[in-house]
Order: C-alpha cells, then structure tokens, then sequence
C-alpha cells in the first residue's frame, strides 16, 4: 500500500478528503492520497509566488545540479517508480519501464537546457531612427505555472511541465490526474530533496472544482494543459488573458504505400495501435494502405493482432490489458457497435470484459463513424484500403485534430506530397505516429492544441523576452 501526501508549497500535508487509488486490472486498493482544499492550493500559490524572484535569480549551474539529481535519483529507483506506475494505471511493465526512462531523459533534457536559455544581440540601424543604436534581447521567466497531466503518462507528461518550468526559472504547481497521482507524488519526495527554493514545485491532487482555480486564478501566468479536446478549449475561454498551451491528442492517420517495408510496416503499426491499450493521444487509429498490398498487410496484421499477449501488467510478457476504468472500455465498445450498425466489419477483437477490452480491427468503416472521426483512446484501429495517395492524403485531412502522422514508403515524391500536405503537426517517416522522443517538439493544430511542447519548446513559452535598447558609442 502506498500512501503519499499532497506537497504543497515544500510541504508533505493531509486533508480531510482521502483518496483511494485502484489498481484498473483487479481493482485492488494500491494507496491513498488527498485531495486539497482550495485553502490549500491558495497557499501553494502564495508560497510560489514569494519565491520566484529566487527562482528567477538561480544560476544556471545551480538548476543544472537539480534536474540532474532528480534525473540521478530517478535512474536508481527505475523499477520501483516503474512498478508504481503500472499498479496505478494498468500500464503493461515493458511500457512503464519505458516511462520512467523517459522521464529520465526529459530531466536530462532540461539540465542541458538550462544553460543554453536564449538571448540575442541584433543591429537597430536598418532605419535612419535607428542609426548608431543596438539591441540586447533576454528572456525572463514568464512566473507561475499551472501544469495540468493527464493519466495515461502519468510521470513523464506530468515532467513535461516540471522540469522545464526548474530550467525556465519558474515556479510550478502540478494537478496530476485523479485516476493516477501516485507517481508524481512519488516524484515528490524526489524533488524535495533537492536545494530547489521551497515552494518552488506542488504536486497537488485535487477535485476539478478546485482545480479549475488554477485555469481562472490571475496570479498564475502560463496554463499547460495536456487532455481532452473538449476540456482544453474550454479552459482557454476561461483562463483569461495567462498564455495557455493545450496538447490536445487526436485520432492519428498512417498511410502504408506499396513501395515500402510490409512486415516492418506491420509491425509497427501493431505497437502503434496497442501499446497501452491505444490510450495515447499519437495512437495509430486510422491506418489506409494501398490497395495492391492491402491483402498482404491486413493478413500479417491480424495475425500479430491476434497474437498479442494479454495479462497482467506486472508480467513483463504481457503486450495489452486492462484500460483505466470500466466507463472507457463501455465508451469503446458503444462506439464500436455503432461502426457495426452503420456497416463496419469486425476483423478481429470486439468483445469487452469489465475494464478489458481486446484488441480490435475494424474494416469498411467511414470519415464520419465516431472510430474514425473522433479520438478512440482505446485499443481499435481501422483498416482501409486506398487508390491514390491523395486520397488516403485526404482522409487523413477530413479529421478535425492534426496531431501527427505516419507515412510508410520509400519514394521520395510520396514524402513531399506527404510533408507538405498533411494537416498535422508532425510527420513520421517509415513509422508510426506514436514515435517521439522526448526533446522534439511536439503539439498539434486544428483541435490538437495550441503551441508546442518538448523541453526546449516548452522553456521557451515559459520566458518573455525584453529588450534593452542603447547607443552604441
């Protein structure tokens, strides 16, 4: 049993409210936490805000120092944190282990980022009003951030806006999801040893209600939102006039032409279309492939699909299994028969047991069914068969998201058409749009979000350039 208190403001506290943490694929109690009161994160708030001149004033080697203890500490407690993970969100070990390392990285990303922040000299004299004057531009910590993760990475999204708000100078608040705060609370106990000013990172479960302050609070600066579509953009419109990131997931498209690599086309678009049940906002959902090789994917791709190791996540065999909660996997499945009853054909999978639900395929679907149209988030992919690129180019484009894609072939013309055609904000090439690594930068357009994240990326939203205007003699 784990159980790990609320770190508000460089403090381990309770509240009243306790809650309990299931583990999705027995739904087995595996902790407690709390939920905070408003007063509470009131408090983390001023506590944040009284530090950020410190912040603001920390030298680089300093915040280099932390983020690569957190990164150091992370590596030798990898399986603990990994097991953690798994037990909390049923995520498959290969994959949790998968996580924690990139979370590493993320830290380790950051450290290296922290002593390379921008600043820029430029020449004034382009006009006559600007003649013998010059420019210095520094960037400044924009101040405090709210940070809000989602449960399906529930450590490296939630570092995603930790370690680059340390590397930007900012203080940071964090709501973890409610369904998987324990590895960032674990993350905590991390953190909190380092010489980071005290206040300087939460880690705060709590209630939307509560949370919602940290969308409408004006004393917060930058909002970083990492969720549903249908959340994100309503926070915006609430947020106010703080900057908001919003990565917002999709329902990712993969073209599969008939010059590329079958067998490897096949196998990664399987782990595109399973790993962690398809509960990730790059999952390949939508997978078109030339008709003269469609016969020849669609048999080799039921056949892995059907071969897929189904258990318990702890086993580190297991490929696939439970999905966070029973009301997903009911969402799935209502979406899956209604593709039936509008004439889609089930070709493997389709038959959901409490949280679990199985690999799936589904053929002669169309744009406007919800597995095609909206974001699955579960383990369904949809198979289709097309004439010309520009028509598997275009039913990539109907989609309201633009997260990435992924284009598997080897002629060059079919990459540019591709590259500069796709509405989205990532293109992978000869693999699945489920591939990023983690100092990319990586976001959407459409009704995939706002703005770009990646550590880089990310610091770069969380400072605002001034500039210093003088003569030069």
């Amino acid at each position: 049993m784990y159980n790990l208190k609320i770190y508000a403001g460089g403090h381990f506290i309770t509240s009243p409210s306790i809650h309990e943490i299931k583990n999705p694929f027995n739904n087995e109690i595996i902790g407690k936490t709390y939920l905070a009161r408003y007063e509470q994160l009131d408090d983390a708030i001023e506590k944040a805000l009284k530090v950020a001149t410190e912040l603001k004033k920390l030298p680089s080697y300093v915040k280099y120092k932390i983020l690569k203890e957190i990164a150091v500490e992370l590596q030798q407690n990898r399986e603990d944190m990994a097991r953690l993970i798994c037990l909390e969100s049923a995520k498959p070990m290969r994959y949790s282990l998968g996580e924690v390392d990139r979370a590493i990285q993320t830290f380790t990303i950051a450290a290296e980022e922290s002593k390379r922040l921008p600043r820029e000299y430029i020449d004034l004299d382009w006009t006559e009003a600007g003649k013998d004057k010059e420019g210095l531009i520094k960037y400044f910590p924009i101040g405090l951030v709210a940070g809000i993760s989602p449960f399906n990475f529930p450590l490296n999204l939630a570092v995603h806006k930790i370690a680059p708000a340390i590397a930007a100078g900012c203080p940071i608040i964090l709501k973890p999801s409610s369904s998987t705060p324990l590895s960032t609370l674990n993350l905590a106990q991390i953190i909190d040893k380092t010489e980071l000013p005290k206040g300087a990172v939460s880690i705060i479960p709590m209630d939307r209600e509560t949370g919602n302050h940290l969308v409408t609070d004006e004393r917060i600066k930058l909002l970083s939102f990492t969720g549903s579509d249908v959340v994100g953009w309503k926070m915006k419109k609430e947020a106010g006039v703080k900057k908001v990131i919003l990565e917002l997931g999709g329902n990712a498209g993969v073209i599969v032409a008939a010059t590329s690599n079958i067998d490897e086309a096949v196998k990664r678009c399987v782990v595109g279309g399973y790993a962690y049940s398809g509960q990730v906002c790059i999952h390949a959902q939508r997978i078109y492939v030339q008709e003269k090789v469609f016969k020849e994917f669609l048999d080799k791709f039921i056949a892995k699909v059907k071969n897929l190791k189904v258990g318990d996540p702890l086993d580190p065999e297991t490929d696939i299994s439970a999905m966070i909660d029973e009301d997903n996997a009911i969402r799935v499945e209502q979406w899956v028969n209604e593709s039936v009853e509008g004439g889609a054909k089930i070709l493997a999978g389709g038959a959901r047991k409490g949280s679990y639900y199985p690999p799936t395929v589904l053929s002669q679907t169309h744009n406007e069914m919800k597995v095609c149209a909206l974001e699955v988030f579960g383990p369904v992919v949809t198979l289709e068969p097309y004439q010309s690129l520009e028509d598997a180019l275009n039913h990539i484009n109907t989609s309201k998201y633009g997260l990435q894609a992924g284009i598997f072939t080897n002629d060059i013309n079919e990459i540019d058409q591709a590259f500069a055609s796709l509405d989205v904000g990532g293109l992978i090439l000869n693999d699945v749009p489920t591939f990023r690594v983690d100092h990319m930068p990586y976001g959407g357009v459409k009704n995939s979000g706002l703005g770009r994240e990646g550590v880089k990326y990310s610091i770069l939203d969380m400072l605002e350039a001034k500039i210093l205007v003088k003569n030069k003699k």
